[in-house]
């Protein structure tokens, strides 16, 4: 007999239902069902010492908010950060729609509890040597010379362009203009214009010129070695590589390369309302994420160039 059988006699028989269903049903991972049986196992465990008794169907159908509440502030207790504590809620919803569907019992008050907020992580930007670094090494691991054109090309384009990995890869060879501006399509097809600099243009014309697949002006402009339109994850496992040669945090991902190229103007003195228009940002607070420029810098800048530092 487990210690679930001694711990929750009354209650085990839905646990075991509920995985089950997850399992069998909803088709979730065994990972996903042993960190869901964790997150409950864990309220039971609480509610255990809550109630001071083993708790029953009948007690869970008369929780109140309060009680989830408890439980939640016992687990940020226990030093659970935000994510865990919203993954946590996220199993007990899920465990009590399955009781309420299914006729066992039901108890509404766990819609009252909100989830708490996850602060949004953005990769950090990358400093100036690490990003150029990428642009010229990443060649090194492809398995054919066009290839490390193409990636060069990919990743000079986030980075000199501050396109998503998405705008770049969506790109058809007719996108690339004669003149200096690049037409982009975002975010809910919400075009805008970039400057194509000339390292760009001639990253792409290298790539181009090396290529051994014929890319017709209404094709892709960048293909895999199949000759189809090249996946995101072909640039991803090359930023990868890279992180490791180069000892590059995890944060070093081709997005990252895109923050770098906000940031990076900032920094050079670039307008805030101009880099919101480059990326391609319907809010401006959006941008000023992006361009998280570490207070050191801003500091040094500062000492270097006001007038008044020295006073």
């Amino acid at each position: 007999m487990t210690a679930q059988h001694i711990i929750f006699p009354h209650i085990l028989p839905l646990l075991e239902g509920w995985l089950d269903y997850l399992r069998i049903e909803k088709r979730l991972s065994e990972h996903t069902c042993k960190a869901y049986q964790r997150d409950i196992t864990g309220f039971f465990t609480f509610l255990a010492g809550h109630l001071d008794k083993s708790p029953t169907p009948r007690d869970l159908q008369a929780l109140r908010p309060a009680d989830f509440r408890s439980f939640l502030a016992h687990r940020r207790r226990e030093g659970l950060i935000s994510a865990s504590v919203a993954r946590t809620l996220s199993a007990l919803r899920t465990f009590f729609n399955y009781l309420r569907r299914n006729d066992i019992l039901s108890n509404d008050a766990i819609n009252a509890v909100h989830s708490p907020k996850i602060p949004k992580r953005l990769p950090r930007p990358l400093d100036e040597q690490s990003a150029k670094r990428s642009l010229s090494d990443v060649a090194d691991f492809a398995t054919e010379t066009w290839v490390g054109d193409r990636d060069i090309a990919v990743l000079t384009l986030l980075y000199g362009c501050g396109l998503r990995i998405s705008e770049a890869l969506n790109l058809n060879r007719e996108d690339l203009p004669e003149g200096d501006m690049l037409r982009v399509l975002g975010k809910r097809n919400k075009e805008r214009m970039v400057p194509l600099l000339p390292v760009v243009r001639t990253a792409i014309e290298s790539y181009i010129k090396s290529c051994p697949h014929n890319l017709p002006l209404t094709g892709p402009l960048f293909i895999g070695v199949q000759g189809k339109r090249l996946n995101a994850r072909m640039i991803q496992l090359a930023m990868q590589k890279l992180r490791q040669v180069l000892g590059l945090p995890s944060s070093a991902t081709p997005h990252a390369l895109r923050h770098s190229f906000a940031t990076h103007l900032l920094t050079a003195g670039g307008d805030l309302r101009t880099i919101q228009e480059l990326l391609g940002h319907a809010s401006l607070a959006t941008t000023q994420h992006y361009t998280d420029v570490d207070t050191a810098y801003l500091m040094d800048v500062y000492n270097n160039a006001h007038p008044g530092a020295e006073d």
